[in-house]
């Protein structure tokens, strides 16, 4: 597993990224015209964006990128708040190996103008068409869910939106034990008519009780 951003240029005359295929990789979408930016650095001139089945793979116009893979992308979001950031974007926070060290800063990925990839745990990609960003981010998730973390025990430490299917493997799986468990603060209609019932046959017992007390003084005096 590689962790963190890393250059990358290995591009083909076409002006496609080369893939493992030897691995498995496949390009799963294309975004032409799509700005980069990592870090608190200004946005990159508009390249084209690659996101296949294992990698996210940046090219600028000088046919010079970043790639990261998806394993190392701990979370990603759709951001459309401006006082966030000025353009609608993927945000993504990305695992390093410096990560681990505490002195470590977002401040410090950039050293005399030059960036420093190993340090930079933030990238946003900035479609040209704000449109688009919807259906990129469900692009992003699907190639996000065919890695998932070997050392996460659970998809909410993953830090991924999930779908339908997400949401009904969480249903099928860890919540099953649970399911004849009510909520606290939640009841069904049979449980609040067991409760009332119940109610009424004390109070019933309650009263009967009362009357033959009332019954036994009356006869006692």
């Amino acid at each position: 597993m590689v962790l963190g951003l890393y250059p990358f240029a290995d591009i083909a005359a076409d002006g496609a990224p080369r893939l493992d295929a030897a691995a498995g990789e496949e390009l799963v979408r294309v975004e032409r015209a799509a700005a980069l930016a990592l870090g608190p650095r200004a946005p990159e001139p508009p390249g084209s964006l690659f996101l296949t089945t294992r990698r996210v793979i940046w090219v600028g116009e000088g046919g010079m990128g970043y790639a990261v893979d998806f394993i190392a992308v701990s979370l990603h979001a759709v951001s459309r708040d401006p006082e966030a950031y000025p353009s609608p974007c993927i945000y993504t926070q990305i695992e390093t190996e410096a990560g681990s060290d505490e002195e470590s800063d977002e401040s410090d990925s950039e050293v005399n103008g030059e960036i420093q990839l190993s340090k930079v745990t933030e990238m946003r990609i900035i479609p040209s068409d704000p449109d688009q960003l919807d259906r990129l981010f469900e692009a992003f998730s699907h190639c996000a869910e065919l890695n998932p973390d070997p050392n996460s025990e659970s998809d909410e430490e993953n830090g991924w939106v999930h779908g339908d299917e997400g949401d009904e493997d969480m249903t099928d799986g860890s919540d099953a034990e649970f399911s004849d468990v009510n909520p606290i603060g939640q009841t069904d209609d049979r449980d609040i008519t067991h409760a009332v019932v119940e109610l009424q046959i004390n109070d019933q017992r309650f009263q009967d009780a009362e009357e033959a007390d009332e019954e036994s003084h009356r006869n006692g005096h």
